[in-house]
């Protein structure tokens, strides 16, 4: 069945993303496969050879420390989908709890996210090296670039398409019977998913730190994370964390606290890190 209207769009936006992610001796295997698919089940082939080895032993990614109270596995289950909920930090969150994972080895690809830079995603914690970033997803085409990047990455971060962009009901179900056979993590930046979350993060508001009446900087933001979900995640669990922290990633707020320094006379608090009896900016 021929890919369609959108298929040249995808082959060669994917081309970078799966010949990047494949080994130094896949790399021709993979340009070739890709560069020559014309149908869905080629581009499909060409991810399975840019698909990374996985131990048996790592069933769990990880996740940075202060979130893991979160995951009834205590990290990324493979073959499970986790909704993230669109408000203010949930692209920091998502970009955050998934950089362990990335530093330790797996593959992160992000899809449809065109305002996240890899400046931001530094900042997380990501190693760019392990990063593939798609901005644009054509309009039909969600579903098949989701599922092709599921088949190359450990880890997919996406926000689902809205109308027939995001694809019918069997569409999704495919996706999400992807997600268990690859063994990868989905997350859905959405407030309504099209696929059924194993778990569902709800960022809270969040309070910047950093800035007086008119001057300073923002320096680290205290947010508080819940999670609810389905069978083990189903009783729900609440951190509170700096994300940001003052250093960038992701601290307990125990362990960065926030403390106010007397200011001078006329001007407003200074609020920093104490850290061995000075404010750490």
């Amino acid at each position: 069945m021929p890919c369609g209207a959108g298929a040249g769009w995808v082959i060669e936006h994917l081309f970078d993303t799966l010949a990047g992610m494949a080994g130094r001796s896949q790399a021709t295997a993979v340009s070739t496969a890709v560069q020559t698919a014309t149908t869905v089940t080629e581009l499909e082939h060409a991810g399975q050879l840019a698909r990374p080895v996985t131990l048996a032993g790592q069933q769990v990614l990880a996740v940075p420390e202060p979130l893991r109270p979160l995951f009834p596995d205590g990290g990324l289950r493979r073959g499970s989908i986790v909704a993230v909920t669109r408000a203010p930090g949930a692209t920091s969150l998502a970009l955050a709890m998934v950089a362990p994972a990335a530093r330790a080895g797996s593959w992160v690809a992000v899809a449809g996210l065109e305002g996240v830079g890899l400046a931001a995603a530094g900042e997380a914690g990501l190693p760019l090296e392990r990063l593939a970033v798609v901005p644009r997803v054509p309009a039909g085409r969600w579903a098949t670039v989701v599922a092709a990047l599921l088949d190359a990455a450990d880890v997919v971060i996406t926000v689902p398409a809205g109308g027939s962009g995001g694809g019918g009901a069997a569409d999704h179900r495919r996706l999400a019977a992807r997600v268990r056979e690859r063994g990868a993590v989905l997350v859905l930046l959405a407030a309504e998913v099209p696929v059924p979350a194993d778990l569902r993060l709800v960022p809270g508001r969040g309070t910047w730190h950093g800035v007086g009446e008119g001057h300073g900087h923002l320096r680290a933001r205290r947010m508080e994370v819940t999670a609810s979900g389905r069978r083990a995640a189903a009783r729900p669990r609440r951190v509170t964390v700096w994300l940001p922290a003052a250093g960038g990633g992701v601290a307990p707020v125990d362990e960065a606290p926030v403390v106010t320094i007397g200011p001078a006379r006329g001007s407003a608090p200074v609020v920093g890190r104490a850290h061995a009896g000075r404010l750490v900016p």
